[in-house]
């Protein structure tokens, strides 16, 4: 295998994107000793994962086709590394590490299009996900200290009906409800401060103090006045959102222009008018900031809080248990569900934002 007479790569093929990984992956699986029956075929499928990532790229089909090297190369590769590694099997981790940056540059260093974003950040996810399980595989880690991705994934298949349980009791009753009241409250508390001068001296201090309260002071007294069910979880998310959500809109009343105002006084339009057509418009960005900052924080709340109390379901209960128990891959199980609807919500909330104020100079240019 490594008698191959390999030619030089021309001064193109150097040029491309993550070309120095693939004549470092080359080089790296040329002098890999090769022993064993499956060591062989992988060095092969590396060295022509190599050579096509150093061939310029001229359509989507050859790109493809280095990609489908790469990624065969790879599942070669993790079935025939032995546990633990010998000699030479260093290297073509490292020659496996290289094509990875090569591949993930290469697509990502494509011209911009709907799905080039997406399809990067897929693909690097994967290669995330691949050495992770080939580094648990190869360097025996104990699942105790980090499950391996099947083991997390065959967690969520057993258990799919006690995670959604976990997720209606923690998303859909004590986040979703507490993340409208919280956000709410503190637009609408917001729009009352600007309307009234006398409360920014007097409700507006005392908001701020809502964004210094401890979480972990705060459950426990929660689920003592409110009891262990959703109610509890769902008040501590009104805390922890509520103090964002008026501050965003104070700023964002605030950044209506002066003209603008004056222009508006000029047509005769009192406060609601002003309000509605000019101040809240233009407080929409600072808002949607504020929400979806909110996401994050009212899912992590909600979990926080079950630590603390709660019935026999949901997300925090779910992790706190299972770790007692040792049983890791349920609570990356669950970790995975958290982390999953987190980046949904944020998600949404950007597609909506998006929609929202298609108007503003941030939005307008994409």
């Amino acid at each position: 295998m490594n008698t191959l007479n390999l030619s030089t790569p021309s001064p193109a093929g150097l040029r491309r994107p993550g070309s120095l990984a693939a004549v470092l992956a080359l080089a790296l699986t040329v002098l890999a000793p090769s022993q064993g029956l499956l060591r062989p075929l992988a060095d092969g499928l590396l060295l022509l994962a190599a050579l096509a990532a150093l061939r310029p790229a001229s359509g989507p089909v050859r790109g493809a086709l280095s990609l489908g090297l790469i990624a065969a190369a790879a599942v070669a590769l993790f079935l025939a590394l032995p546990t633990p590694l010998q000699g030479g099997d260093g290297l073509r981790l490292l020659a496996i590490l290289a094509l990875a940056q090569c591949s993930v540059r290469q697509l990502a260093e494509q011209p911009d299009s709907r799905w080039s974003g997406p399809a990067t950040a897929g693909l690097f996810g994967l290669w995330l996900l691949y050495l992770w399980e080939l580094g648990v595989t190869v360097f025996e880690v104990p699942r105790v200290l980090l499950p391996a991705p099947s083991l997390i994934v065959q967690a969520l298949w057993d258990n799919t009906a006690t995670l959604g349980g976990d997720f209606v009791q923690t998303v859909l009753k004590s986040v979703l409800i507490g993340y409208l009241l919280g956000n709410g409250l503190g637009v609408l508390t917001g729009i009352a401060i600007d309307r009234a001068p006398f409360l920014q001296r007097g409700l507006q201090p005392v908001a701020a103090l809502t964004s210094t309260v401890p979480l972990v002071g705060v459950a426990p007294i929660a689920v003592m006045w409110f009891g262990f069910y959703w109610p509890s979880k769902a008040a501590v998310i009104v805390l922890m959102t509520f103090f964002p959500a008026l501050i965003n809109t104070l700023a964002g009343l605030e950044a209506a222009g002066k003209l603008e105002r004056e222009l508006m006084h000029s047509y005769a339009a009192g406060y609601r008018r002003t309000l509605l057509w000019l101040r809240l418009p233009t407080a929409l960005p600072h808002i949607f900031g504020a929400l979806k900052v909110n996401a994050t924080l009212s899912l992590i709340g909600a979990i926080v809080a079950e630590f603390f109390g709660s019935p026999t379901a949901g997300l925090g209960f779910r992790i706190s248990t299972e770790a007692a128990r040792m049983n890791m891959p349920l609570v990356w199980a669950a970790i995975v569900v958290a982390a999953l609807t987190g980046s949904g919500l944020y998600a949404l909330l950007s597609r909506l934002e998006r929609r929202v104020n298609f108007w503003h100079p941030a939005f307008r240019s994409r």
